[in-house]
């Protein structure tokens, strides 16, 4: 993205003056949209999601619990896909006067739905895992078998599918991780339904869906802290807000920074706001540009607002 950050003034309702520097000549949050790509991450959805329906049905029909974890964690990853391909939509929606920052919240509120529903996924399965432990289920180790050798080539498919696409798209990246960990997945459900066949050890079962549900678990509470962090407005992972003031307050051209406020977007775009109050003989009007190419540069924030404040104004705010 083009650093070419800009300013603007006006007077607030106490007389200080007011200048905006922005990341970007518009105010254009949105991801990156790649043709190809977005077909790719369309596909292998459809493939993720379709093979889940199947896994799950295999996993009832063949009483295997790992099956029907594994479909979770299925899920788990269709979801992410789906978020992936909202995010390219959403990309062509413009901001209108009553959402001027878009639609993008509409990704971060999918994204809690489906990970608190995964963790109730999750707790169904620990439940189920410990009961068959007590008491083994008869598990179809055949029909098993077949089921994960599908799975292992629909990942393999999807893995080839994504690994062709653009590297540079951080979405499809994301992508070809969660379908690499389905593939490893389905491995272990066919070395659990091989077991199964050979030993005859039916809780080998119920030990492979808990360790499915450890890797459905990870993504969902990740899927869910990530998403309450954005929805409180919490600062950007690795944005430290007092540690902002202070290197801005360092620069030559500003006597005083505070106020500083930033949070997350979207996932390749954060905003912030803060105020400074220019050193003696500074103009003014060249703090937004400095400040907004400093945070830029130190925490990729690509838009800022900066409020040019009188020398001595924030040191009264804070007495």
């Amino acid at each position: 993205m083009t650093h070419q950050p800009r300013g603007h003034g006006h007077e607030d309702a106490h007389g200080h003056g007011r200048r905006h520097g922005h990341g970007h000549d518009h105010h254009d949050h949105a991801p990156a949209v790649t043709a190809g790509n977005e077909r790719r991450l369309r596909f292998v959805f459809l493939l993720t999601a379709g093979y889940a329906v199947v896994q799950a049905i295999g996993g009832w029909w063949s009483g295997s619990l790992a099956l029907i974890a594994d479909s979770g964690h299925m899920v788990s990853d269709a979801a992410a896909l789906l978020l992936a391909l909202v995010a390219y939509r959403i990309a062509r929606r413009p901001a209108d006067s009553t959402r001027t920052y878009g639609f993008h919240r509409v990704r971060v509120l999918a994204a809690l739905a489906n990970g608190a529903a995964l963790l109730l996924l999750v707790a169904w399965i620990a439940w189920e895992a410990v009961a068959r432990f007590r008491q083994p289920v008869e598990v179809m180790a055949g029909a098993m078998l077949v089921v994960a050798v599908i799975g292992m080539l629909v990942n393999l498919s999807g893995a080839w599918i994504l690994s062709r696409g653009d590297r540079g798209d951080g979405n499809l990246r994301g992508a070809l991780l969660h379908v690499i960990g389905d593939l490893l997945g389905s491995v272990g459900a066919i070395a659990a339904a091989v077991g199964i066949m050979l030993t005859g050890w039916m809780v080998l079962d119920p030990v492979l869906s808990l360790l499915v549900a450890l890797l459905v678990v990870r993504s969902a509470w990740r899927l869910v802290s990530e998403s309450l962090r954005v929805l409180l407005q919490a600062v950007p992972q690795g944005v430290d807000a007092r540690a902002a003031e202070e290197g801005l307050a360092a620069l030559p051209e500003i006597a005083e920074a505070g106020h500083f406020h930033a949070w997350t977007l979207t996932d390749e775009s954060s905003v912030a706001t803060v105020h400074v109050s220019p050193a003696p003989g500074v103009d003014p009007l060249l703090l937004p540009k400095l400040v907004s190419g400093w945070l830029h540069d130190r925490y990729a924030i690509d838009h800022v607002t900066v409020q040019v404040d009188p020398p001595g104004q924030l040191d009264r705010e804070h007495c």
